[in-house]
């Protein structure tokens, strides 16, 4: 009875261990797809960070007083290995790389939580915060070395201290602190002209209805003059190789791609910038736009049609118009 007795209270602790672990599974995907843009990237860094979590051995374990702390720094050194070999591929990436959209609340609950006060006293938090993260965001984070996305990520999103993440990442805090605020100065300057949520719903919204009347005209108007739209079908589904530019030839690219696809249904869904609509073949979501709205326009458009990059919204529903 005594053996029983203590091989279960071992199966108990080695369940309480496991579930330790995987309890951080989606914060940790929520760290790697801020960090890389990607959920494939994402489930890679949570393995090999879950991989060297059991490598350690039980003396090893049991000197770790934060085991959550201890996973989200090496995530991040690891996010670090694996965003140089990100940037190869994606030079030899057919077509224009975006980052991929994931339906709403795919991370609800998966980030420290800060205090309405806390939140209110810098806008910046309440776009670095939020569960569902902006696509004008990640573009702003593809943009950045990747030292000072790991450097962000890990410090604005995820309250890792300068020091832990100097360590994670090979650097002094000193280093890692001007990294933090570099990339913070992107992202800041990448919003100052960002409208607000409620102008950003009205813009796309009428967007939405102009373009259901199938004239340029009417889609012109609600696009700025130096408008861009970038698609990524990763060259296995058709989409515009290069950056389209001008608002006439948006709005016509658009048209066009509506004329040869009848068959599509659009509706809106809540994203991390405000509304995007996503187009649907039947029951599969065959793409998903993102809009950037400024000074009552729209100066960016991202689709993503990539079958690889559009897996999460297989059980995703549709909203209405």
């Amino acid at each position: 009875m005594h053996a029983e007795r203590r091989a279960q209270i071992e199966r108990n602790d080695v369940d309480d261990e496991l579930s330790d672990v995987f309890r951080e599974r989606r914060r940790l995907l929520a760290l790697g797809y801020r960090m890389t843009g990607t959920m494939a990237d994402a489930e890679d860094i949570v393995q090999e960070t879950n991989l060297r979590w059991y490598r350690l051995d039980d003396a090893e374990r049991e000197a770790i007083a934060n085991p959550a702390g201890w996973l989200t720094t090496v995530a991040g050194r690891v996010a670090l290995d694996l965003l140089g070999s990100a940037r190869r591929r994606r030079e030899q990436y057919v077509g224009e790389w975006l980052p991929e959209p994931l339906p709403a609340g795919v991370f609800h609950g998966a980030l420290p939580r800060r205090t309405a006060s806390d939140s209110d006293a810098d806008p910046l938090d309440r776009i670095t915060l939020d569960d569902d993260v902006s696509t004008a965001l990640l573009v702003v984070l593809e943009a950045m070395t990747p030292a000072e996305r790991v450097a962000f990520v890990l410090h604005d999103v995820f309250d890792v201290p300068f020091d832990e993440i100097a360590d994670a990442v090979g650097r002094s805090s000193a280093a890692v602190r001007q990294l933090a605020s570099s990339a913070r100065r992107h992202v800041r300057e990448n919003r100052a002209t960002a409208v607000p949520r409620a102008e950003h719903d009205r813009v796309v919204r009428a967007f939405q209805e102009a373009t259901r009347t199938g004239e340029v005209a009417s889609l012109v108007r609600f696009l700025a003059p130096d408008v861009e739209l970038r698609s990524d079908g990763g060259g296995v589904v058709s989409a515009a190789r290069n950056v389209v530019s001008g608002a006439d030839n948006v709005a016509r690219f658009l048209l066009g791609v509506a004329s040869k696809h009848p068959e599509l249904t659009m509706s809106e869904q809540e994203r991390g910038d405000g509304v995007g609509l996503v187009f649907r073949d039947g029951a599969r979501v065959q793409s998903v736009m993102d809009f950037r709205v400024e000074g009552g326009r729209i100066t960016r458009l991202w689709i993503v049609l990539n079958p690889a990059k559009l897996t999460q919204w297989a059980a995703a529903p549709a909203s209405a118009d």
